[in-house]
């Protein structure tokens, strides 16, 4: 019974995070386009497959991911270990990112456009082994007390260098890569591990030393996919391996489908398996304490994300594509941005990793911060973020100057901003996209792109993603010297 009352909860939850999204597509289709889209049926059908895979999801995690990896991020803590400590922060992050939902869907649409010049696994991985490499740096720079500014700006200062020099094939899809490695799997571990182990070492601040191993997770990806793209634009792949990438070749069909689905699946989650047994049994050489209960959560999550997949080609990318051909359809733009604007500050402020992320930082501040102004300021970036990415579609704009551009702005901040705010708002430009709102944004950045005469989808329909994860850390950064400069004049008309 506990279970099912568990998973009734997260359902709810998960149905919760879908209401805005739902309020504002409503709030549009009857209030000003007064029409009902054909394949409405399927869509809410959809919207309820995603909801269950995501309930079943987070279930699982709780049963298993989240407890185990907290249980080890606090063993290796306490031993004190570097070199174990950097190995472990590497395989969970790969781990964590290889199974990524909303990681799976843009992938899958980069390779669906790009004709299979773009190949979802390698991309995947590719994503995958940048966020395992940069959490160990993270956690390195925790252990040593390194400031996380220096790292931040010589990173984005390398972004832009290779932004200049990549193809515009990739700089969209690039950034994309880096706003969704962080999400609903990485999200919690990560940040428990990087506070876990700012709280345990004497010296060191969980707020300026606990936050941005999230940022920075969020950076590297975007240097190595654009690296990526160079190579691969450079060298066009052959017509007739196009073709059977692009999945022109004939599929089983019925339960074969189902079943290699689900394999797929469990290959996506084998690699954070794979990293519990190996460094539970073999390094700290202790059993699980719920081998039976794990295991359980494992298949949950499995079969979770075979709903979310199911649900995401029923539901929300329907949604997405749909919205954007009916605005285009209308006299003006106006309500394009109007959709885009409401859609992401709705989706943003009921997205659970900035809760959770914000109640931490709330905590962290000791009555410096509150959690709510925080979501306000970053569900207002987003909103603001994913508007400027619309406007960058609809002009037809180069991704390269709005991109190079939002993160010189970052830089500038960065250097004027108070200490303990720097890690906090990188880290929140990381959780803004949720494994609902991505599929949603992404499919309306497509959507745009494919109706807009004169667009290619594969340079102008990504990017959205990464103009939503840029503003947060500005409206934060923005706020932060705001009222370090009214304290200063408060100080100084009282002195």
């Amino acid at each position: 019974m506990a279970f099912f009352r568990e998973f009734a909860s997260q359902l709810m939850h998960a149905l919760r995070n879908l209401m805005p999204i739902v309020v504002v597509v409503l709030v549009f289709q009857l209030g000003l386009l007064q029409q009902i889209p054909d394949d409405s049926v399927a869509m809410i059908v959809g919207l309820g497959i995603v909801a269950i895979g995501v309930a079943l999801f987070l279930q699982g995690l709780d049963l298993s991911i989240f407890p185990v990896g907290k249980s080890l991020s606090n063993q290796f803590a306490k031993r004190g270990s570097i070199p174990i400590l950097v190995t472990f922060g590497f395989a969970i992050g790969f781990s964590a990112v290889v199974a990524e939902p909303a990681l799976i869907a843009v992938a899958e649409q980069a390779e669906a456009i790009s004709e299979g010049q773009i190949e979802a696994l390698t991309l995947r991985l590719l994503v995958a082994t940048s966020v395992g490499f940069v959490v160990a740096l993270g956690v390195f720079r925790t252990i040593m007390g390194y400031a996380l500014k220096w790292f931040m700006i010589v990173g984005y200062i390398l972004v832009v260098l290779v932004t200049y020099f990549a193809p515009e094939e990739i700089v969209g899809l690039a950034y994309d890569s880096g706003g969704v490695t962080t999400n609903i799997v990485t999200v919690p571990l990560i940040a428990a591990l990087g506070i876990g182990l700012a709280a345990s070492i004497r010296g060191r601040s969980p707020l300026m030393d606990g936050f941005g191993l999230v940022a920075l997770a969020v950076m590297v990806p975007m240097i190595s996919v654009q690296l990526y793209g160079i190579v691969v634009f450079a060298n066009p792949a052959d017509p007739s391996d196009i073709a059977l990438a692009s999945g022109d070749e004939a599929l089983p069909s019925g339960w074969l489908t189902m079943v290699l689905e689900l394999f797929t699946m469990f290959r996506d989650v084998l690699p954070i398996i794979l990293t519990v047994l190996f460094f539970q049994y073999l390094i700290l050489k202790r059993p699980l304490s719920n081998p039976r209960k794990v295991a359980f959560g494992f298949l949950l999550v499995i079969l979770g994300l075979y709903a979310f997949v199911v649900g995401l080609k029923m539901g929300l990318f329907p949604i997405g594509t749909s919205m954007a051909e009916q605005l285009i359809g209308m006299d003006t733009f106006v309500y394009v941005y109007l959709f885009a604007f409401c859609i992401g500050f709705a989706t943003t402020m009921a997205e659970p990793a900035l809760i959770a992320v914000g109640k931490q930082a709330e905590e962290a501040a000791q009555g410096q911060l509150n959690g709510s102004v925080i979501r306000l300021l970053v569900a207002f970036g987003v909103a603001i973020g994913i508007t400027i990415g619309v406007h960058r579609i609809i002009v037809g704009d180069s991704m390269h100057y709005y991109v190079m551009g939002g993160y010189a702005v970052v830089i500038f901040l960065t250097f004027l901003a108070p200490k303990y705010i720097v890690a906090l708002a990188y880290d929140l430009g990381g959780v803004t996209t949720s494994e609902v709102t991505v599929p949603l944004v992404t499919a309306l950045g497509i959507g745009l792109a494919t109706q807009i005469e004169g667009r290619n989808v594969m340079i102008d329909g990504f990017g959205l993603i990464a103009f939503a994860s840029i503003f947060p850390i500005v409206t934060v950064l923005s706020y932060a010297i705001l009222i370090e400069m009214i304290k200063r004049m408060r100080e100084r008309s009282f002195a």
